[in-house]
C-alpha cells in the first residue's frame, strides 16, 4: 500500500460499539466451553409471530423483486392503522418505511444537519447514536442525566444552555435505552416549547413505546400540539415483534419538506426489504391487544426479577425501569470495561458466565459511565435467574479477589 493512502477521518472516528466490542472475548469463553448469558444486546428470546412467517410465505413469488422506494403501501397502511387505534392519526403519506430503526435515525440526522450541525442529545443514550452522527458528518452535544432521579430530564436551563446557532435538532429516546426512562408529559412539554421556540427539530426515537409498565402509558411527540413541522418519529419492528433480523423500520413525520428528502434518499438506497414488509404488514394488521399486553407482563415480570435480584448487592444502585427492557446501573466499580472482560476472561460459576455492556459507551461526555454497566433483561425467568446468580457472584469474586488491581 502506499504511504501516502490513507482511510477517512469519518472511519477513524466512528466508535467501536460497547455492546458488540467483547464479541472475540466471549467467542474464546465459548471456544473453551462456557454458557454466556448475553446480557449485553437487546435481543429478545421471544418467538417471532407466525404471523410473521405465514406472510413471508404466502408472498414468496419467483423473482425477490424490489419495491417502491418509500415501502410497500399495505405495510404503510396498517402501520398507520397501528397508531389510529391508540388515538393518534396519520395518513399513509406521512410514513416511509426504511431499511432498520438505524437507517431511519441516519436519514432523520442527514435531512434536518448539514456537516458540523450539532444535535441535542440526553446521556446516557443509544450507543449507535454516535456511530450514526459520525457517518452523518453530525456533532452529538450531550446533555447528562443521572441514575439518581432515574434519569429524567435535568432543568430546562441546562438543556437551553447547550443550544448555539450550529443547533438544528433534539434527539430523545422514549422509552429509554440504554436507562428504561419514560419521559413524563411535563418533560414532553419542555422539550415541544423549546423545539418551537429555537426553531428546531424534536426527533423521537419510539421503538420501545409499547414497552411501558407498571400501567403507565407512553406519549408519542405525534401527540403534541403545534408539532406538525417540528416532529419526527424513527421507529423498528425490532423489540416490539421480536424481529431484529428482518431489518425494517420507519420515518414518520407531517412536514411535507422533511418527507420529499427522506423519499429522495429512500431513491438512493433504492428500497427496503420486500419479504420482510410482507410479514411486517401482517403483524401490525393482525395482532391484537392480547399480544402487547402479554409482551409488557413478560418484560414487566423480568425486569421484577432483575430488581429482586440485585437491589441488596452492596454498592449497586439503579431505580427501577419504567419501560422498554434496559436499565443502568451503578456498580461498586470504578473501571466496568475491565470487569466486562475479566467476566469472559477470568471467571465462571457453573461453568457459565455472564456478558454485560459498559456504560461508558453511552455517553459522549469523556470520563461518565465508567463505573455503570447496562443490562437488557431479555432472558426468561429461568435464564434471567441463573445469568443474576452468576453476575453477583463474579462481581463478589471480583472485588474480593482484587482482580481490579490487576489491570
Amino acid at each position: 500500500m502506499s504511504s501516502e493512502m490513507s482511510i477517512s477521518k469519518r472511519a477513524g472516528a466512528i466508535q467501536e460499539s460497547p455492546i458488540r466490542k467483547l464479541a472475540p472475548l466471549a467467542a474464546i469463553a465459548r471456544k473453551k466451553g462456557l454458557n454466556i448469558y448475553h446480557l449485553n444486546i437487546g435481543q429478545p428470546d421471544i418467538p417471532t409471530p407466525v404471523e410473521f412467517w405465514d406472510s413471508v410465505r404466502s408472498n414468496m413469488d419467483t423473482v425477490l423483486a424490489y419495491g417502491p422506494s418509500v415501502g410497500l403501501p399495505m405495510l404503510r397502511e396498517a402501520i398507520c392503522s397501528y397508531y389510529e387505534r391508540t388515538g393518534i392519526h396519520i395518513a399513509s403519506n406521512q410514513v416511509m418505511i426504511t431499511t432498520g430503526g438505524s437507517e431511519a435515525i441516519v436519514f432523520a440526522m442527514m435531512a434536518t444537519c448539514d456537516p458540523g450541525d450539532e444535535i441535542i442529545c440526553f446521556e446516557p443514550f443509544y450507543t449507535n447514536y454516535n456511530g450514526f452522527a459520525t457517518l452523518a458528518g453530525v456533532n452529538l452535544v450531550p446533555v447528562t442525566s443521572h441514575v439518581e432521579n432515574g434519569f429524567h430530564l435535568p432543568r430546562e436551563d441546562e438543556i437551553t444552555s447547550k443550544i448555539t446557532e450550529r443547533t438544528r435538532a433534539i434527539l430523545i429516546c422514549n422509552p429509554n435505552n440504554p436507562t428504561g426512562t419514560i419521559l413524563t408529559d411535563n418533560e414532553l412539554e419542555i422539550l415541544s416549547s423549546t423545539a418551537r421556540k429555537y426553531g428546531l427539530y424534536l426527533l423521537a426515537d419510539e421503538v420501545y413505546r409499547d414497552f411501558a409498565f407498571d400501567d403507565r402509558s407512553h406519549s408519542s411527540i405525534l401527540e403534541l400540539e403545534g408539532m406538525e413541522e417540528y416532529a419526527v418519529v424513527m421507529d423498528s419492528i425490532s423489540k416490539r415483534f421480536s424481529s431484529c433480523g428482518a431489518r425494517l423500520g420507519n420515518l414518520i413525520t407531517r412536514n411535507t419538506d422533511l418527507m420529499t428528502v427522506f423519499v429522495k434518499f429512500g431513491q438512493a438506497r433504492l428500497c427496503p426489504p420486500t419479504l420482510a414488509q410482507y410479514g411486517a404488514a401482517a403483524m401490525y394488521s393482525s395482532l391484537t391487544e392480547d399480544y402487547y399486553s402479554g409482551l409488557v407482563r413478560e418484560y414487566q415480570s423480568r425486569r421484577d426479577l432483575l430488581m429482586s435480584e440485585l437491589q441488596d448487592v452492596d454498592g449497586i444502585f439503579f431505580l427501577k425501569p419504567e419501560g422498554a427492557f434496559y436499565a443502568t446501573i451503578r456498580m461498586p466499580l470504578e473501571d466496568t470495561d475491565h470487569f466486562a472482560a475479566w467476566m469472559l476472561t477470568d471467571y465462571s460459576k457453573y461453568g457459565s458466565t455472564t456478558m454485560v455492556a459498559p456504560a461508558a459507551g453511552f455517553y459522549a461526555t469523556p470520563g461518565l459511565g465508567h463505573n455503570e454497566i447496562r443490562i437488557a433483561y431479555v432472558l426468561d425467568e429461568g435464564k434471567m435467574r441463573k445469568a443474576l446468580e452468576v453476575l453477583k457472584s463474579g462481581i463478589e469474586e471480583y472485588i474480593s479477589s482484587g482482580a481490579y488491581d490487576s489491570r
